[in-house]
């Protein structure tokens, strides 16, 4: 029964890691190649490639970040980013979504800075991303302060917290290793080598 047990729960360490990985990257390849393969599928005769939907986005995506660089196609593009961010209701979903996205890949990437805050009343420490470095920019009092994100363990959700500066210290790790952390409860760093000592 023990050799059962053991080999059961190996299989399961071996398998269910692989298994997880494959669907979340199939399921995320089948989203994408559907955004434009359902429009390109009827043209095809039934000789569609799963794939072509992913490529002609990716391909549609390149054309219009190389129009907006040129001078009328930018402009255009310009303008209706005004008009998105002046309509009321659209303009928050949009400038979220803008934001967001230019926050993991754009040239200033947010989430790039990992930081231990400290909390005041226990000392107890939690990891997070430094958002926005001047808070003060909007809110005058927060001068002194700086916008931490602080994942939520096992799920996509989390804090933003408004932290003094003095409460947060950056540290020498990777996001993606800061992330992983997180949403693993601490699991995912067991390998990991020491945070150095301060």
């Amino acid at each position: 029964m023990r050799f059962l047990a053991k080999n059961f729960l190996n299989g399961m360490l071996t398998i269910v890691p692989i298994f997880v990985a494959v669907y979340v990257c199939y399921k995320v390849f089948t989203v994408l190649d559907g955004l434009l393969g359902q429009y390109v599928r009827p043209h095809l005769d039934g000789r569609y490639v799963p794939g072509v939907g992913l490529l002609a986005t990716v391909a549609l995506i390149t054309v219009f970040g190389w129009l907006s660089t040129q001078y009328v196609s930018g402009r255009l593009i310009r303008l209706i980013d005004r008009l998105l961010e002046s309509i009321p209701f659209l303009k928050t979903v949009y400038s979220v979504a803008k934001d967001t996205i230019a926050s993991l890949i754009g040239e200033k990437r947010s989430f790039s800075k990992v930081v231990l805050v400290t909390l005041p009343e226990s000392g107890w420490k939690c990891l997070g991303f430094i958002t926005m470095d001047d808070v003060g920019a909007w809110h005058d009092p927060l001068a002194d302060y700086v916008a931490v994100y602080v994942p939520q363990t096992f799920q996509v959700a989390g804090l933003t917290l408004l932290v003094p500066k003095e409460q947060v210290e950056v540290i020498d790790m990777a996001p993606e290793e800061a992330m992983k952390f997180i949403l693993s409860g601490g699991v995912a760093a067991r390998t990991q080598k020491r945070l150095p000592e301060q």
